[in-house]
This record gives structure tokens, C-alpha cells and sequence, in this order.
């Protein structure tokens, strides 16, 4: 726990953003990643783990970030906020063109340590979330499951049940869930202290 909240203390800023492979900046040090669908809560969780309420820009429109987005912090760890998935309302041509983008970055990104998916705790899985699932399977890409918006839900219980039962069918997933709030901080030091860990366990590897 001490070391996350020492990570998040330090100094974090916006360090680019790419909408396309041409455009991603150099790999440096580990890449954590936060995907998921529209409005699920990417820039709100990334502001309050870092403690920073305008680091992420934070938008009510549904489908706006269209880019990676990358934010550099200390112990050269750098948060990519990825485009959300799932808005209907965007142009076709739009989603492929994300689509192909964060394809091409999940394959190709050789410093990637770990993809958090997001999941709206009130809602659970859905059907757009199964194709995100199985690519990340297929890229061997480690993930984890972030609920998110825990603080709107009464009971968690159920929706932690169900959320077990998928990811025990999906290889690359990590078994341990993680239920957070951004506007109460429920389960940000536990998020800060596992990136904290994955970054120590990188290091003693590399």
C-alpha cells in the first residue's frame, strides 16, 4: 500500500497522444493500459488514483477519446487511457479505424505490462464486452477486471459472482477482481499497490 500511494504522489503528466501506430511515442519503461466501454469511468479512475482532477480529460459525450492516450509518472510507468468501446452512435468508419488501433497496440507494444478492464459495476458484462475479452485472450495480453462506480451499488456481491464465473473462462484474465469508486476512493489503494507490485516484479525480470 505505501509504495502505490508513493507512486501516485509523484509527478504525473500528459505525455502524448496517437491516433495511429505512425503516432504512438517511443517505448520507455512499463505501460499500464485502462480500457472499456464509453463513459464507463477511464479518466475519472486514472485522475483519482493519481490525485489530479484534470489530468484525464474528463468527457460527457460519449465515444470523444479517440486517441491513445499517455500519461507519464514516476519509476518510468506510463497510464495509457485507451479509446472507449461500445458507442453506438459513432460513425463506422470511426470504430474500425479505433478498433484497428487498439489492435495494432495490444500486438505491438513490447512494454505492455498489463490491461485493466474496466467494467461498470452496476451493468456487469455486456455483449461488447466479449469481443474485448477474446481479443485480449488472443494477444496474450495480461489483464485484469477494474468494477468501476462500486459506490452506486448496494450489493456488489451478485455482480462480483457473475463477473468470477466469466473471467475463469478466459485465459490471459487475472483471477483477482478489483472493486473501485473514483468519487469515494473505495479500492485505490489496492489498484495503486498491485500496479506498484507489477512494476517491482517487472523489474526483477527485466
Amino acid at each position: 500500500m505505501a509504495a502505490g500511494r508513493r507512486l501516485f504522489a509523484g509527478e504525473w503528466r500528459f505525455a502524448g497522444a496517437a491516433a495511429s501506430m505512425d503516432s504512438l511515442p517511443p517505448m520507455h519503461g512499463i505501460e499500464v493500459a485502462f480500457a472499456g466501454r464509453s463513459n464507463v469511468g477511464k479518466s475519472s479512475l486514472i485522475n483519482a488514483l493519481t490525485g489530479r482532477h484534470a489530468l484525464a480529460r474528463i468527457s460527457h459525450t460519449p465515444g470523444r477519446t479517440q486517441e491513445l492516450i499517455f500519461f507519464s509518472g514516476p519509476s518510468h510507468l506510463t497510464m495509457v487511457d485507451m479509446p472507449g468501446y461500445g458507442y453506438a452512435a459513432a460513425a463506422k468508419a470511426k470504430v474500425k479505424a479505433w478498433t484497428a488501433l487498439i489492435h495494432a497496440f495490444l500486438k505491438g507494444r513490447a512494454n505492455l505490462a498489463r490491461v485493466y478492464l474496466l467494467i461498470d459495476a452496476r451493468h456487469g458484462l455486456k455483449a461488447t464486452d466479449e469481443p474485448v475479452l477474446e481479443l485480449l485472450d488472443q494477444t496474450g495480453v495480461n489483464y485484469q477486471v477494474v468494477l468501476t462506480k462500486g459506490d452506486d451499488v448496494k450489493d456488489p456481491a451478485p455482480c462480483l459472482a457473475a463477473m468470477r464465473a466469466a473471467i475463469a473462462q478466459h485465459p490471459a484474465a487475472h483471477p483477482e477482481l478489483m472493486l473501485t469508486s473514483a468519487r469515494t476512493g473505495a479500492g485505490l489503494p489496492e489498484l495503486r499497490a498491485a500496479i506498484a507490485r507489477l512494476l517491482r516484479e517487472r523489474a526483477a525480470t527485466s
